[in-house]
């Protein structure tokens, strides 16, 4: 198999799609984040929020049309966020209980491990066909 053939294989994987939307999400809640705590002066919790907010609308609207291939709504759009939340909530308790860890081996772990269950939750509930 040719570079070119592999390259078209790769991005035509749901899961490398869904890899590097997530990552452009999270730099966009990086960025608005950055960018309300330098200009609108807010508190962390303020710009996370925004920052989160941006890169969820984001996010669901590109993994929902380029990953899923699916339309928009509400119901679904609730599932992701569920899922989303989840996700956030299984990274508090993975870093919690991997005490004797270092904190870079943790955030490694919860960076592989976080993204493949949530596609896999994501292709199987959230954007499930009917």
């Amino acid at each position: 198999m040719n570079i070119n053939a592999m390259i078209a294989k790769l991005y035509h994987s749901k899961l490398i799609r869904y890899a590097l939307i997530g990552g452009s999400s999270t730099l966009i809640h990086l960025g608005i984040a950055f960018l309300w705590l330098y200009f609108v002066n807010a508190s962390l919790l303020l710009a996370n929020m925004a920052g989160f907010s941006v890169a969820f609308m984001f996010s669901y609207t590109v993994q929902s049309r380029y990953v899923f291939l699916h339309s928009l709504s509400l119901p679904k759009a609730f599932r992701y966020f569920l899922v989303q939340f989840g996700a956030l909530l299984a990274s508090l308790f993975l870093s919690n209980i991997l005490v004797g860890y270092n904190s870079y081996i943790k955030t490694v772990i919860v960076v592989i491990l976080l993204p493949l269950i949530t596609f896999v939750i994501h292709k199987l509930w959230t954007f499930r066909r009917h």
